[in-house]
């Protein structure tokens, strides 16, 4: 007998997501577990497993779909089975819909025109045997654009949809939900700098490209040891402060679809070279939508990184349920007052966002001075203990 697989729940709220693209084809045999697609949340790209094992008698939705949880993604039959002997049995699946047109397009094509917002459905193909071509997709992008007005003018209309739809809320609930203070600070990171310029590419021959991350995230994971109230977060509904005994930290990837926070696990357990690994790793996977939803769970405190786009200070938002968040901006050349003499030296300069119904601006300050104490002197991120 048939089997309709369904969108199941993928947890985390996640209420519906856009398929991705399918790793199965109608015709094709699959086993238990074996995943048959990969469906893009407002989370990260997730590949579902088909909960049973059978013949693909029917794709029931299209790439690029917006499918919702509870909806049928594909029926499953035996071996021997057949979709229209299926068909002209309403009772056993119901009744499916109309054949669907067929479109003639190559994969890079197909993604143009998902990037672009454009329905292959609806175009005639001016390629090989009314193939698809990428001129064809611009073309209708540039049409469907001229059509859009407002009572002034033209205007572009994007959906907010995946990965900007969970910033928007996630933002919201933060914003609401926090009553959050900055703080900002600079350090003198001359000594890091010249550490990192000695050792970079004799690392990079390795294969480890090493950037400050490692050493911004390893100085907080030493300043939360002796600061815990900024490794916390607060329990709402029982009033109460929950202190982390682990440190995850988050780090906020800049990628084509939006903001990414992957998290860096049990940073007190790993050395700078294994974070410059992991970092990278992970930027990357969140850069491909690649990243699973358990790479992105879990922070203690956050670090935003902004200053390899050239920013200085800013209020970087709380990364909810973190109770704190630090902003670090471009290194730059400043005039610097060191041993009675003005210098020319390595400047960093550092916001800290932090909850206030936690903690206070005096004991901000005293974690902030810690953190710049170890980017100031990167000797005692290794001789420190964990």
């Amino acid at each position: 007998m048939a089997f309709e697989f369904a969108l199941p729940d993928l947890g985390e709220g996640i209420t519906e997501g856009e398929i991705r693209g399918w790793l199965v084809k109608e015709g094709d045999f699959v086993k238990e577990h074996q995943p048959v697609l990969e469906i893009e949340t407002d989370k990260a790209v997730v590949e579902v497993p088909s909960p049973k094992a059978g013949k693909v008698l029917k794709l029931s939705k299209k790439e690029g779909e917006v499918v919702r949880v509870g909806e049928v993604l594909m029926i499953l039959g035996k071996e021997d089975e057949v979709i229209e002997a299926i068909e002209e049995s309403v009772s056993v699946v119901g009744v499916l819909p109309e054949e669907e047109k067929e479109v003639l397009a190559v994969p890079a094509v197909r993604a143009l025109a998902k990037e672009l917002g454009v329905n292959l459905e609806t175009l005639q193909g001016s390629g090989p045997g009314g193939s698809i071509t990428r001129e064809d997709v611009i073309q209708a992008s540039e049409k469907a654009k001229k059509m859009v007005t407002d009572l002034y003018g033209p205007v572009e209309v994007r959906p907010i949809k995946g990965i900007r739809k969970t910033l928007i809320k996630n933002l919201l609930k933060s914003q609401g939900t926090t009553a959050y203070v900055t703080s900002m600070d600079e350090a003198d990171v001359t000594d890091l700098w010249n550490l990192r310029e000695k050792e970079k590419e004799v690392l990079l021959k390795k294969g480890i490209h090493l950037t400050f991350l490692p050493f911004f995230i390893k100085a907080v994971q030493h300043a939360l040891i002796e600061h815990p109230l900024f490794n916390a977060s607060i329990d709402e509904e029982e009033g109460k402060i929950i202190l982390k005994k682990y440190y995850h930290i988050g780090i906020a990837v800049d990628t084509p679809d939006g903001l990414m926070v992957p998290v860096i696990k049990e940073v007190d357990k790993k050395t700078i070279l294994m974070l410059a690994e992991e970092i990278h790793n992970l930027g990357e996977k969140a850069r491909q939508r690649k990243i699973r939803l358990e790479e992105m769970r879990g922070s203690t405190f956050t670090i935003t990184n902004y200053g390899n786009l050239g920013g200085t200070f800013a209020t970087p938002i709380i990364n909810y349920p973190d109770v704190a968040i630090l902003g670090t901006g471009k290194i730059s050349d400043k005039p610097w007052v060191k041993g009675g003499e003005i210098v020319i030296r390595k400047i960093l300069p550092l916001s800290l966002t932090f909850d206030h119904r936690i903690t206070d601006g005096a004991e901000a300050a005293r974690f902030l001075t810690k953190i710049i104490r170890y980017l100031e002197d990167p000797t005692l991120l290794f001789i420190a203990s964990a």
